[in-house]
């Protein structure tokens, strides 16, 4: 497998939000990411944009709807969706640090911090879940042990 092109993941993830640029701000505030990109038109809206957090990257942008279809598809946020469009994990390094941060912005706290123990031959982590205003689920977790550590 080739490397992927500089300064990108072999994955990323695109979010769609009612309000972008009010969401671009709000993730960098609750939940630790920097702006990377940030792409307006002329109007001052947000046509796109990249976050990044550590070597995770993510796109987001704004709902796609009627004439404004890309790919003959709608982009909703869950807000529109009227529920969860997916959710994400990212690793931090101080889970509870983490969430004390996001509940202050505001974050609804979906899952409080707690020890997921997956046995010996597996891992544990300690992870959250969080709400963002939109209805994006996000989880945050830090590994506590590794595989066949003891």
């Amino acid at each position: 497998m080739k490397p992927t092109p500089s300064g990108w993941p072999r994955l990323s993830s695109g979010l769609t939000y009612k309000e972008p640029a009010e969401m671009l701000d709000w993730l960098c505030q609750a939940f630790g990411f920097e702006i990377r990109l940030k792409v307006e038109g002329e109007d001052g809206a947000l046509l796109y944009s990249e976050l990044a957090y550590g070597e995770a990257l993510m796109m987001l942008n704004g709902e796609r709807l009627g004439p404004e279809l890309r790919f003959g598809m709608k982009f909703l946020s869950p807000a529109t969706a009227g529920g969860i469009t997916q959710h994400l994990m990212i690793f931090v390094d101080d889970v509870d640090a983490h969430c004390a941060q996001a509940r202050a912005a505001g974050a609804v706290i979906a899952d409080e911090p707690a020890l997921h123990d997956y046995g010996e031959a597996y891992w544990a982590d300690r992870s959250y879940g969080a709400v963002d205003p939109e209805g994006h689920l996000w989880w945050f977790t830090q590994r506590v042990r590794s595989a066949n550590e003891t």
